[in-house]
């Protein structure tokens, strides 16, 4: 079983987007992907790249890098078991 990512994953991703490829969004803009992250990493990766004012398909190669930092995130969300909180 997965479990959805935490308001606080997301931060952590999209701070790595920004600091290592430029893709530092607008607050508005990061607050809506901490509210409802796309589930999947090429509608993550595509959320981006329109936030930012860009075509996804038009640089494949920074593309790719993004969605290779989205994908790396998203495998540490996926977990067996979450722990619960006592």
């Amino acid at each position: 079983m997965t479990r959805p990512p935490s308001q606080d994953d997301v931060q952590r991703l999209l701070y790595e987007l920004c600091v290592d490829l430029g893709f530092c969004l607008p607050q508005e803009e990061h607050r809506r992907l901490r509210e409802a992250p796309p589930a999947d990493a090429d509608g993550f990766t595509d959320a981006v790249f329109e936030a930012e004012g860009m075509d996804p398909g038009e640089d494949r190669r920074l593309r790719r890098q993004v969605r290779d930092v989205v994908v790396r995130h998203m495998r540490g969300w996926a977990t067996l078991d979450r722990p619960e909180d006592d």
